[in-house]
């Protein structure tokens, strides 16, 4: 939640325009685990991720999900810890698996252009 919180300041006061919605959106889609995880429990995603999002703004850097009361916590006090390589290897693989599959597009997009335009063939089989 604190890198998805980041990435919404940075984009309001630093990026313009058509840029903006790109950098929101890959903010919005790091809230997809905090709320995967608030499903996967039974829990409420909209109010926890709502709780999560006030304790962040108000600085709270380390609030995360409470599992044992339903609600917001600050894992550190908690003992939750988890290690930053593991978040690191999991944003850069994610991150490329989208550049991978947007070259992908774009080459098939690229493709068609250069094909000519194929003979429309019509069926007056009976089936």
């Amino acid at each position: 939640m604190e890198i998805s919180a980041h990435l919404h300041r940075h984009a309001d006061l630093s990026v313009p325009r058509k840029q903006q919605s790109i950098i929101k959106s890959f903010a919005k889609a790091l809230e997809i685990i905090p709320r995967q995880l608030c499903d996967n429990a039974g829990f409420d995603a909209t109010n926890i991720l709502t709780q999560l999002r006030v304790e962040h703004r108000k600085g709270n850097t380390w609030a995360g999900v409470d599992f044992d009361n339903e609600g917001v916590r600050d894992n550190m006090e908690a003992f939750v810890w988890e290690p930053s390589l593991v978040k690191i290897n999991a944003v850069q693989a994610a991150v490329e698996a989208s550049c991978l599959i947007l070259s992908v597009d774009e080459t098939i997009s690229k493709l068609s252009s250069f094909l000519p335009s194929l003979p429309q063939v019509s069926c007056s089989c009976i089936c």
